[in-house]
This record gives C-alpha cells, sequence and structure tokens, in this order.
C-alpha cells in the first residue's frame, strides 16, 4: 500500500491518495494532462493556463477573454471593444458595446462572459444567452435594457398599417394628435392617435411610446 509523507518527513498509512497510485506523496499534484509513469490519460482536452480537464469539446483557450470556450476556434472570433468571442457570421455586422460581455443576462441575471451558453447579439449591442433570448421571444420583441426591437419587424409594421388603415378611429378621435418617442431611431414625432398603434414619422416604427398628452385640433373643438 501506498504511504503518504507526513509533516516530519515519516511515512504514514495511506489517508486518501492525492492522483493515481504511482503518487504517494502529500503534496498537491503538478497539474499535466497525463501521468509520467503509466500515462493515463486524465482528460481528452487540457489548458495549460486554465489547468481545465475536460471531454473533447473543441476547446480553446483565449488568450484576449482569459478563460478557456468550447470552440471549434476557428468558427469563432474576439470583438476587442465587446471583449468577448463571438460567432464568425458576426465580425463586422454588430453593434459594439465597449465590455458588454462583463454584464449580466438581463432575463436571467447570470454572467454573460464566463457562461457555456452561447451569447446573442441584439441589433442595439446588447448581450443575452441564446437560450434567454429564444425565451424572451415567446413574451414579446424588444430589448429588456433599451426596448429597441430584438428582431427586423418590419414585415409586421406593414401589416400593422393595413390593420390600422381597417379600422378608423370614432369621429371624435379621428383629429387627435399625440407625441410620441420611438424605441428604435430614439426620434421624437407628433402623429395621429391611434388605439392600435402609433407609427414613428422618422423611421416607420411601430415600437413607441407616447412622451406627452393628447391634443385635438381648434376645429374640432
Amino acid at each position: 500500500m501506498a504511504a503518504l509523507v507526513r509533516e516530519d518527513g515519516a511515512r504514514g498509512p495511506e489517508k486518501g491518495r492525492r492522483g493515481c497510485e504511482h503518487y504517494d506523496r502529500g503534496c498537491l499534484l503538478k497539474a499535466q494532462q497525463t501521468c509520467e509513469e503509466c500515462s493515463t490519460l486524465f482528460g481528452e482536452y487540457y489548458c495549460s493556463i486554465c489547468h481545465l480537464f475536460d471531454k473533447d469539446k473543441k476547446q480553446y483557450h483565449c488568450e484576449s477573454c482569459g478563460i478557456c470556450r468550447i470552440g471549434p476556434k476557428e468558427d469563432f472570433f474576439h470583438c476587442l471593444k465587446c471583449n468577448l468571442c463571438l460567432a464568425m457570421n458576426l465580425q463586422g455586422k454588430h453593434k459594439c458595446i465597449e465590455n458588454v460581455s462583463r454584464q449580466n443576462c438581463p432575463i436571467c441575471l447570470e454572467d454573460i462572459h464566463t457562461s457555456r451558453v452561447v451569447a446573442h447579439v441584439l441589433p442595439c449591442g446588447h448581450l443575452l444567452h441564446r437560450t434567454c433570448y429564444e425565451e424572451m421571444l415567446k413574451e414579446g420583441y424588444r430589448c429588456p435594457l433599451c426596448m429597441h426591437s430584438a428582431v427586423d419587424m418590419t414585415r409586421y409594421w406593414r401589416q400593422l398599417d393595413d390593420e390600422v388603415a381597417q379600422t378608423p378611429m370614432p369621429s371624435e378621435y379621428q383629429n387627435m394628435t399625440v407625441d410620441i418617442l420611438c424605441n428604435d431611431c430614439n426620434g421624437r414625432s407628433t402623429v395621429q392617435f391611434h388605439i392600435l398603434g402609433m407609427k414613428c414619422n422618422i423611421c416607420e416604427s411601430y415600437n413607441t411610446a407616447q412622451a406627452g398628452g393628447c391634443r385635438i385640433s381648434l376645429d374640432q373643438q
């Protein structure tokens, strides 16, 4: 039976081996992928920087992120401004926000930077876990942080145009106007009030919020 070295240098009965059967010293193991004596493989993937052992998942170590990520590496690039590894199809096609990966996911409030769940970049530049993004779309279409549309809503806005045109307001509301703020372009405009939605005059989005009281033209009062 292997023995452990006590503080006084004497060998005593084993009380819990650290490592394989070839290791009988009472100090910490030197991290490495295989046993020097029997060549036992401790992990299909091993990072000598993170000292991470794992099954082969095409992992790679990102120096800029400071951690290992699930790859394959050629499918990702590191955005220096966002400070996160993102899918190659987003290179040059996403809005950057400095160090956005250091924020928690606004849906689950869990860390994004070190998460194994892929980050999804919204058009506004904010990040969500991909799984949280998919769940969010079941309930709404807007970024939970800035209220910008999280998906291309152009087709739906045109459908809403038709519904508004087919739904006239009662005569007492037909000349009522209201000030609105657009969540998509951040523009302000004054538009005709409608119960189904108020369309931004600048970008034609219905992702708007009322920014003032309703007004009726003098000839209708």
